[in-house]
């Protein structure tokens, strides 16, 4: 079956698809001895596709694990700056995956990470709208910061969805708050909280569609079940197939820090 080459690479666990529009850009793809040109199509099982000169594997089984993303790493795979990436922590997977999404290098929590670039789109597209469960403390909140919390903002030329929000504690200076998102945009939360006047001292997210982070240590990963990959089935309302998390155990990695 014929596919956009981008979405052919990303498959393949080569690159994420945009990365893979880039190496097409820069021609170092080839269809049938071709230069091939952004928006071409083929079919890895009737076309020769060469990535620098070299055949293009099979598109390697699906892997889809959930990470506790730690602070002071990034969820960039290729950091300009030399900062430790989530990759490090996920390295004995035993395939390449990547994030699904991102947390920044100060927050913390649920980090979807997986081969399946389909369903990373998915996840990632505006229209996927699965909504995500932040847990943030904050320092100076008042009562009527809530209407500012839950004031869409516009972040790189498009208007946030409202927040849903609530206070779940307060202990002196310190405010617990709980954030609801539908499209969670970069640094949604915190650029909330700035233009609310608040500062925020920590930022987990314990919760993606109906993946919860549970008692999943900081750090450690672990491969989504059976029954957690069929409820994100229901919920993006999209199959996944050959996926090793079907057939694997739930096991935590012993992976140190």
């Amino acid at each position: 079956m014929e596919e956009r080459l981008q979405k052919l690479l990303s498959r393949c666990g080569i690159a994420s698809r945009r990365q893979a529009e880039a190496m097409i850009a820069a021609g170092r793809v080839r269809v049938n001895g071709q230069v091939a040109a952004l928006g071409a199509s083929a079919d890895l099982e009737r076309d020769e596709i060469l990535l620098d000169g070299k055949p293009l594997a099979a598109p390697p089984e699906h892997i889809y694990l959930m990470l506790h993303k730690p602070r002071g790493y990034v969820t960039t795979l290729s950091d300009e700056k030399g900062r430790r990436n989530v990759s490090e922590l996920v390295a004995d997977c035993g395939c390449r995956v990547y994030p699904v999404g991102r947390l920044d290098m100060d927050s913390e929590g649920l980090l979807l990470m997986t081969n399946d670039g389909a369903l990373a789109h998915r996840l990632m597209h505006p229209s996927g709208g699965v909504t995500k469960r932040y847990r943030v403390t904050v320092t100076g909140y008042r009562a009527d910061a809530k209407r500012q919390l839950q004031t869409p903002i516009e972040i790189d030329g498009r208007w946030t969805s409202p927040a849903q929000v609530r206070e779940i504690w307060q202990r002196g200076e310190k405010t617990g708050l709980e954030f609801l998102l539908h499209d969670g945009r970069n640094r949604q939360i915190r650029r909330l909280c700035e233009a609310a006047g608040l500062t925020v001292t920590r930022l987990i997210r314990v919760q993606e569609g109906p993946l919860l982070l549970g008692e999943l240590p900081p750090g450690k990963w672990r491969l989504l079940t059976p029954t957690e990959l069929n409820a994100l089935e229901r919920e993006l309302r999209q199959p996944f197939s050959n996926s090793q998390a079907v057939k694997s155990s739930c096991k935590i990695s012993s992976k140190k820090l």
